[in-house]
């Protein structure tokens, strides 16, 4: 077996699998407020979140450094709880505009803390196997394509529930950023290290 076949799949697996839901929950988040305006824009901040991840996911399996485990999964949720109480305060999408640059900014920093959480079972799977950079490549393709996938559920959801069930977008960001507030609220809970 090749090793596309084996860290390709994983990687899809490993974001999309609701066993471990955090990584769908902040991608919700952070997608919520940019469906309704451009895919320009629904773009760049999934550019960011994309490149944050795959830095540290390269430098951390790489044994560049390390991180707790216990101290990265507490902080994704911290990540997730953020971003969720951010679209709390977006009004307009005029206003939504005006932040994006810091947002993306954040967004990158958050995507930094993600990638040390998929590193984690990358890890796992590679054990003491010395030529990682193939393996490497193939899990992060596979994050990316469970990523486009996530994000192509969330924007077809939200275009049901808008145009075919005819909630107001305002309303569905605060109801949906309310309830993923709540979850991550718990997660922190949960996973506070100390």
């Amino acid at each position: 077996m090749n090793s596309f076949s084996i860290f390709f799949p994983e990687g899809v697996r490993h974001i999309t699998d609701l066993n471990g839901i955090d990584h769908i929950l902040f991608l919700a988040a952070l997608c919520l407020r940019y469906i309704f305006g451009s895919w320009k824009r629904l773009l760049l901040i999934i550019t960011a979140f994309t490149i944050g991840h795959s830095v540290t996911l390269a430098l951390s399996t790489l044994n560049v450094f390390s991180f707790p485990v216990a101290i990265t999964e507490f902080l994704i949720a911290i990540t997730i709880f953020i971003t969720a109480a951010a679209n709390l305060f977006v009004k307009e999408q005029r206003s939504a505009k005006e932040n994006d640059r810091a947002l993306y900014g954040l967004t990158l920093v958050f995507g930094l803390i993600h990638g040390m959480g998929f590193s984690t079972l990358l890890k796992s799977m590679l054990g003491k196997n010395a030529n990682v950079v193939a393996e490497l490549l193939f899990f992060n393709l596979g994050i990316e394509v469970g990523q486009i996938i996530i994000v192509a559920a969330l924007v077809l959801a939200v275009f049901a529930l808008t145009r075919v069930f005819k909630i107001k977008q305002y309303g569905l960001i605060l109801v949906a950023s309310g309830a993923l507030l709540a979850l991550s609220l718990e997660l922190v809970v949960d996973r506070f290290p100390f």
